[in-house]
């Protein structure tokens, strides 16, 4: 496919719907000598824990090379840079500023409005200092506290340059994938430490809430949630209450107690043991009111009835056809997503913080002729545009990635990004996605 398109009328084609592309700093940051060490770092070190032994020391090498990215986005013409703040980078042991990470931070962030670009932060994308970890990391309650303080100091570092402010990204992949099942940082397993994990997280989000909004109540504030669409594999009302168990775990987990101060139904179904360790005013602290909601959106998965006892559901594997990473692409679920959302909660604005596709691309003659994630970006886009016309209240949307990068466990053999990069040479290279993208945004003048 050669372009992405919406219909002439589409309010996505409005100039105050921002348009964006994301990154995240542990993916792309690299220069390990200037900031403290993180779960990546280590979790990087254990045997097969990333598919290609690799790590994140060098990745995109993007602090030395952020001025070569910034003329990327000014190329790309984006509205809008997603991008996280590396907690190790711009605190100490101590608990104070480090002034070298927050220069780095300050100089970017300088640059991209400078230029008209909002810069939208996230105060935590997975890389927790590992002398936190040492103390229990978030299976810690105090972990929540230090987040606080880390919120503090940070955004009177950065004040109201910042457009956005998201405190977390994808507390489920935090709390499951790296406490509960391991295949994330730290690596942990266990139901019990899942939740725990999960909660603590939660609770970190509503006091940084309540910091960003004595600290700078000129920018926006929110979370940023990931949402995988729970269908069930049969008509069968046992698959249909399965899959009803299956959302409320993975997406309405985070989804319900930040809109309405709650944990889903699918609390009572676990034993005492591995419920969350919920104390007074916990979730009136969780449950603050945001002035967004991030939306990242990749796949949806089919359930049916457990198998084993003790377990709630049981997960299939993708259908056909699926992206290089595995994911099956269904557009329409995103639709259906964002409509439910819509009919479920009283939501603030919505953006799509995160939507793309791992893809098997080849560098040829200088090109990378990545028709398959242009035909992604069309449907998904259309499928949005779909819902804005139910009436779902969407802002924006970034496109993940801006570069290929260090795609966590699957190392750097799976690529997301609008640019090729070579990590030999650190080339960058436009994708025809990239231009497909940069021709959709210049289509709206």
């Amino acid at each position: 496919m050669n372009s992405i398109s919406l219909p002439a009328n589409s309010p996505l084609l409005k100039k105050s719907f921002v348009y964006g592309t994301a990154t995240s700093s542990f993916q792309i940051e690299g220069d390990i000598a200037h900031r403290l060490t993180c779960i990546w770092d280590k979790f990087c070190e254990q045997p097969n824990a990333i598919a290609d032994h690799s790590n994140g020391d060098i990745a995109c090498d993007h602090v030395n090379r952020w001025r070569e990215d910034f003329e990327l986005l000014l190329d790309l013409d984006v509205d809008a840079y997603r991008f996280s703040i590396a907690w190790p980078r711009v605190m100490t042991e101590t608990g104070a500023l480090n002034p070298q990470g927050v220069l780095f931070y300050q100089t970017l962030i300088e640059a991209l409005n400078s230029k008209g670009i909002k810069p939208f932060v996230t105060l935590y994308h997975w890389d927790l200092p590992q002398y936190l970890e040492d103390k229990g990391g978030w299976l810690n309650r105090q972990t929540a506290y230090e987040f606080e303080n880390y919120v503090d100091k940070i955004s009177l570092a950065l004040g109201e340059t910042v457009y956005s402010y998201a405190t977390f990204n994808e507390p489920f992949c935090s709390a499951y994938l790296g406490y509960e099942i391991g295949v994330h940082a730290p690596g942990k397993h266990g139901r019990n430490n899942g939740r725990t994990a999960a909660h603590h997280i939660l609770l970190a989000h509503g006091l940084g809430m309540k910091v960003l909004r004595k600290n700078v109540p000129g920018s926006q504030a929110g979370i940023v949630l990931n949402f995988t669409p729970c269908y069930p594999a049969s008509n069968n009302a046992e698959d249909i209450a399965a899959t009803k168990k299956a959302d409320e775990y993975i997406n309405q987990w985070y989804m319900q107690p930040v809109m309405e101060g709650s944990y889903p139904d699918v609390i009572n179904a676990l034993p005492e043991t591995d419920r969350p360790p919920i104390e007074a005013d916990d979730m009136d602290i969780i449950c603050q009111p945001l002035d967004f909601l991030g939306v990242n959106f990749y796949t949806r998965l089919h359930y049916s009835a457990p198998k084993e006892a003790g377990e709630l559901f049981y997960e299939h594997e993708h259908r056909q056809p699926t992206t290089d990473i595995g994911w099956e692409i269904y557009p329409q679920a995103l639709y259906e997503l964002l409509t439910s959302l819509h009919q479920r909660y009283t939501l603030p604005p919505i953006y799509i913080t995160e939507n793309g596709a791992a893809m098997a691309d080849k560098l040829e003659n200088g090109e990378v002729n990545d028709d398959d994630r242009v035909a992604y970006y069309h449907q998904h886009l259309n499928m949005v545009h779909e819902a804005v016309e139910k009436g779902v209240k969407v802002s924006g949307y970034f496109a993940w990635s801006l570069l290929d990068n260090f795609e966590w466990a699957e190392g750097y053999e799976k690529r997301f990004g609008l640019v090729y990069v070579d990590f030999d040479t650190q080339k960058r290279t436009l994708k025809k996605s990239a231009k497909a993208y940069k021709a959709l945004l210049a289509s709206r003048r």
